[in-house]
């Protein structure tokens, strides 16, 4: 059994999952000691969770492209990790999904970094996450914050997210698309190839 074998097996046992784990939900992630780039998004969707396929969705096809890598080099290399804020879905809220539960990463995250010694980045993906990592480091806004993403290199870069409910934001915020994307490609180009 690997390491992270058994940091799932934990997961799996720990009382705040049980109600997951009762109905045979396993926790959706990905860790590997040859990891490079830590993606942090906010938490599985349903969809994910039914197929057991991070970014398994919309969101993901545009993140992909973002990146500048096929599906398949996504899935299938484990120079890419995914470290969601919560492992598990969190249910529906009024307007999408109910965000990632409180302590989930706080707990698992540091214990599963620990292992992963050749990490150069960690993506943040939405406000969950760059809440998480960067605290008061942030900007007053995740705009400004995703703006400003150069003060945060190398170790950190936020992103907004790739959902198609965002494409207001695409549009409102060309730079985005002209110097955050190259840099995201640049970060993973260089991570998979050296």
């Amino acid at each position: 059994m690997t390491i992270f074998e058994k940091i799932k097996e934990e997961i799996m046992e720990d009382p705040m999952n049980q109600s997951y784990t009762g109905k045979g939900i396993s926790p959706l992630f990905k860790a590997s000691k040859e990891a490079r780039i830590v993606i942090v998004g906010q938490a599985p969707g349903r969809k994910a969770e039914e197929t057991q396929l991070f970014w398994n969705d919309l969101s993901g096809d545009r993140l992909r492209e973002w990146m500048g890598i096929s599906r398949e080099e996504f899935y299938e290399t484990d120079r890419i990790a995914q470290l969601p804020m919560d492992f598990y879905y969190p249910g529906k809220a009024k307007q999408g999904d109910l965000p990632p539960r409180k302590g989930f990463a706080e707990k698992w995250h540091p214990i599963l970094l620990e292992k992963m010694s050749k990490i150069e980045t960690i993506i943040l993906i939405g406000n969950y996450a760059q809440k998480h990592y960067l605290g008061k480091g942030r900007e007053k806004n995740l705009t400004e914050t995703v703006r400003n993403y150069r003060k945060y290199l190398p170790t950190y870069l936020p992103l907004v997210h790739p959902s198609p409910l965002n494409i207001g934001w695409f549009k409102r915020n060309p730079w985005f698309e002209s110097e955050v994307l190259l840099v995201l490609k640049e970060i993973v180009r260089n991570s998979l190839n050296n």
